[in-house]
């Protein structure tokens, strides 16, 4: 939620820096006042319960707590912060696990997810939108609003998300999410190629340019809901202690590798596909759309614990976690309080 009111932030204030002359440096020097607000901050910063309980500081930590929730009754909680701190201690080869055979299904979707969701081609139309709507034949200031529109429609649709995830789970959300934005990127490439051609010569006419708005942004309140949140959320709730630390380090290292990577090659891109561009992206979420299809499980209100049996209970990945795991599992579902 937090990143895409950045984003809509940043959006409104290139908009505004583009009325006055060499907006584009006061753009990018506004960039310098979240950093110094970050480095400020973390003078004024407090040690948290869990970083004093790693280092043996019980005593501060319990102190910290307490201060925290506003009260001395703190036992349980505490208690519980140290059990997770001793439990977390003791895992070891956090890599080696997740190579583990039983663990093929935590570092497959820990990989893939990432991996799709900048398929998606939404950083395309987030990193460039002002570029694409220019391209497109929108004014300078007429593409900049554009970006707003499309960064307050991604705002907007992140909250769908936030109060739908856990009613409706995460799998409607993901094919839903899948359907709509392959239908829009359809759309649009139609759109832009039978006005532009392979020339690239052409442009829309107000009406046609309004309604390409709004399919780009049916498109990127499909991504707000669905790809987008659930591309952190999922990978972060199927990974149990033992492959955590791993699991989260290598869903965050795809996703950024790839986000770099098609900032990169975009432009370039664009050039070559022309309007073959959103096809492209297109196909990438037809192939995604099937493979969460096909193998992703309903993970809505299942505890980590007890996520093995989720795997066991599935077509595919059933092969691949053994009976003895399930059994602890269950074990341990029912024996936890």
């Amino acid at each position: 939620m937090m990143i895409t009111i950045g984003i809509l932030g940043a959006n409104l204030i290139n908009y505004w820096t583009s009325k006055h002359k060499n907006g584009w440096r006061i753009s990018l020097g506004i960039g310098a006042a979240p950093a110094i607000l970050l480095c400020v901050g973390t003078l004024c910063l407090e040690e948290t319960p869990n970083s004093l309980i790693e280092r043996g500081q019980h005593v501060k930590a319990k102190t910290m707590l307490q201060k925290i929730r506003g009260t001395n009754d703190v036992d349980d909680e505490y208690q519980d912060l140290v059990d997770a701190s001793e439990a977390a201690s003791k895992v070891e080869n956090a890599w080696s696990n997740i190579a583990q055979r039983k663990y093929r299904p935590q570092l497959t979707f820990c990989s893939f997810i990432p991996f799709f969701q900048q398929l998606t081609g939404i950083n395309v139309i987030m990193f460039y939108a002002p570029v694409l709507f220019t391209i497109l034949g929108f004014g300078n200031d007429a593409s900049l609003m554009s970006a707003v529109i499309t960064g307050g429609v991604n705002v907007v649709a992140t909250l769908v998300s936030v109060f739908c995830v856990d009613r409706f789970g995460r799998r409607i959300l993901f094919l839903e999410g899948g359907v709509q934005m392959l239908i829009c990127q359809i759309v649009v490439g139609v759109m832009i190629g039978l006005k532009f051609g392979l020339n690239g010569e052409g442009s829309f006419n107000k009406g046609e340019a309004d309604l390409l708005l709004v399919f780009i942004c049916l498109y990127v309140a499909a991504f707000a809901w669905s790809w987008g949140p659930l591309g952190w959320l999922v990978p972060s709730e199927i990974c149990s202690l033992e492959v955590r630390p791993a699991g989260q380090a290598i869903n965050v290292a795809v996703n950024m590798l790839f986000t770099f990577l098609i900032a990169q090659v975009f432009l370039t891109m664009l050039c070559h596909l022309k309007f073959g561009l959103f096809f492209f992206f297109g196909a990438w979420v037809l192939v995604m759309t099937i493979f969460i299809a096909f193998l992703l499980p309903e993970t809505k209100n299942v505890p980590v614990e007890e996520m093995n049996l989720v795997w066991k209970s599935h077509w595919f990945w059933n092969k691949y976690i053994p009976d003895d795991v399930v059994g602890a599992s269950s074990y341990n579902s029912k024996s936890a309080p």
